[in-house]
């Protein structure tokens, strides 16, 4: 599965400008682009331009009802009045800096140093396919995809799934289609677990990935979370609260991938 390596990384071939679109409309899904796509990130995994194309391809109304779902929850409406950019608050390394050893923050702080990710790095590579001058920033729908997307770093930190390895990245967009309802999820999470059958000879990565889905699915949903709040709230603490499982098959999976010597896909 595609990696934050793309801070650095950039795709060969030149997809044409998205155009503008209204954000309050679904987007109709788009097999052929997503297709396509999916073959790129089969054939790379590492390249998480594609990653962006699948969502835009596949997740048609998952923003809207993921907002209209947020603002009927009990703190959804003030975060959403607050609309916070998450991208700019997890850029502020004073503030991180700041907070406690074993918190949600200060793990999310080693991931960051160990590899050498950042927030400002993702939010540029899902803007790859767009005219900066055709983007409508100013929308609730797509304050929540901005938002969801700024999450995912911090989900690789609550569930234990490293982003430093294809499989890690497999459990956890197994975990956010079962919290999120996106297709885009679902199609990467599919296709990588079917590759790794042939690729590996055994069931152990499917048995994470479908773990993964399963632990989405138990777990509170993280989308209406104050995470400005969780980033101070001690990590062990809020996986208990949050009811993130530990993934057992997952670091079976991972001791079987690291024995073989190959990747997930």
């Amino acid at each position: 599965m595609a990696t934050q390596a793309m801070d650095m990384v950039r795709v060969a071939d030149a997809a044409p400008k998205v155009a503008p679109y209204n954000p309050g409309e679904p987007l109709k899904r788009d097999w052929r682009t997503a297709w396509s796509a999916l073959r790129r990130l089969m054939a790379n995994g590492d390249d998480t331009v594609q990653v962006f194309r699948i969502m835009r391809a596949l997740n048609a109304d998952a923003s809207q009802r993921g907002f209209r779902k947020l603002i009927t929850t009990r703190e959804g409406g003030r975060l959403a009045y607050e609309r916070v950019e998450l991208a700019e608050r997890f850029s502020d390394r004073a503030w991180l800096d700041a907070l406690p050893e074993g918190t949600v923050g200060a793990a999310y702080r080693s991931f960051l140093d160990r590899t050498g990710f950042s927030a400002k790095g993702l939010a540029d590579i899902s803007m790859n396919d767009y005219d900066p001058d055709a983007i409508v920033h100013d929308h609730p729908y797509t304050w929540f995809g901005r938002r969801e997307r700024d999450m995912h770093d911090i989900w690789h930190t609550l569930t234990g799934y490293t982003a430093e390895e294809h499989l890690g990245e497999l459990c956890l967009v197994a975990f956010s289609y079962a919290q999120t309802g996106g297709l885009g999820w679902a199609a990467i999470g599919g296709m990588g677990a079917l590759k790794s059958l042939k690729m590996t000879r055994g069931t152990d990565v499917l048995k994470a990935v479908l773990e993964g889905y399963r632990h989405g699915k138990r777990a509170k949903w993280l989308s209406a979370e104050d995470y400005v709040a969780l980033l101070a709230e001690p990590l062990d603490q809020a996986r208990r609260r949050l009811n993130i499982a530990e993934p057992v098959l997952y670091r079976k999976a991972q001791a079987m991938l690291a024995a073989k010597g190959v990747q997930a896909i």
